[in-house]
């Protein structure tokens, strides 16, 4: 069975509810593709699969960076300090081990599972095939350029990606785009909302909620690349901006991510630069940037090399007293 990232994901966060691990009918709750990366057989019952995914989701999640770790872990009721019965429990001890509101622990547990699930199916992958590489490098983006317009009636944003296939028979990208801090938290992000048109390089076909603010994409390839291969896409999105920042945090690893921002008048009295830092700190301005000068159009331009997937990469910005 071939499992994706994304799918083991939306499983894994079905599994937090309730007791999570410790759930009465685990045998029932385990979906498929959990199943299918931690090797559980079809036939085992409540005890043998809760072993055998205790085993594996705890081995993975030592490998994450330490908060997303416990957030794991105690989303899934793997912490010894968080076996609560109640999933909101668990969420209510994790915000107070980081000290931090409950809001920001929910989105620390999206954020670690996204990361657990990638770590997951690329392990399986390896063990299955040492030449095959991970999911997270099927493919990879060479270099990602952004304009981003905040001047425009909605704001619109313009990527133009070249991606490199790390593998053979490349025939989708799965892209997400987070609405971060949004009025939609909660409710699904219609069309209206979240416009996206392909200028070029595929077909849109297929849009799904992935968390609470994050809308997957699939680009369907005009054909399968090779191995090797190269291959450019051109989108635009348009929506309301519901804080004042511009992130990208790639699922996949961005060799060249080169940015634009043009701001409206009046100019932000603060701009600064952010570096690999978690997605939800974007918005903490205690998460301190480099700090950056409009120039007389009102625009910025930064680069950043060698993303590393999971982190944030952007601006954030002080909108002027007298907006």
């Amino acid at each position: 069975m071939t499992v994706s990232a994304a799918d083991l994901a939306v499983e894994l966060k079905l599994l937090r509810r309730g007791r999570g691990i410790a759930a009465p009918q685990l045998a029932e709750r385990a979906g498929p593709a959990l199943r299918a990366v931690c090797g559980a057989s079809g036939g085992d019952g409540n005890a043998a699969i809760r072993r055998t995914l205790r085993e594996s989701l705890s081995g993975w999640a030592r490998s994450l960076p330490e908060d997303l770790s416990t957030a794991v872990l105690a989303a899934l009721g793997l912490h010894p300090e968080a076996v609560h019965p109640f999933y909101q429990d668990r969420v209510r001890w994790l915000a107070r081990h980081l000290q931090r509101d409950d809001r920001t622990a929910r989105r620390r547990i999206d954020e670690g599972i996204d990361r657990l699930a990638e770590v997951a199916v690329a392990s399986t992958s390896e063990s299955d095939d040492g030449d095959v590489p991970e999911p997270s490098r099927r493919w990879h983006t060479e270099e990602l350029r952004v304009a981003v317009a905040l001047d425009q009636p909605v704001p619109e944003v313009l990527e133009s990606r070249r991606i490199v296939a790390d593998a053979d028979d490349i025939s989708e990208l799965d892209l997400a785009l987070t609405l971060t801090d949004s009025v939609y938290r909660g409710e699904a992000i219609g069309s209206d909302d979240l416009r996206v048109d392909v200028f070029h390089g595929g077909r849109l076909t297929g849009r799904r909620m992935e968390s609470t603010d994050r809308v997957g994409l699939a680009l369907r390839l005009p054909r399968p690349l090779k191995r090797s291969s190269r291959h450019e896409i051109a989108m635009r999105f348009r929506a309301e901006f519901r804080h004042p920042h511009f992130v990208c945090v790639p699922r996949h690893p961005v060799d060249l991510f080169d940015l634009h921002v043009r701001f409206a008048l009046p100019i932000p009295m603060e701009v600064v630069q952010l570096e690999r830092v978690f997605q939800d700190d974007a918005s903490d301005e205690a998460a301190r940037g480099f700090p950056l000068t409009p120039d007389a159009s009102g625009e910025i331009h930064v680069k950043f090399r060698h993303l590393t997937p999971g982190f944030a990469y952007g601006v954030r910005w002080r909108p002027s007293s007298e907006a």
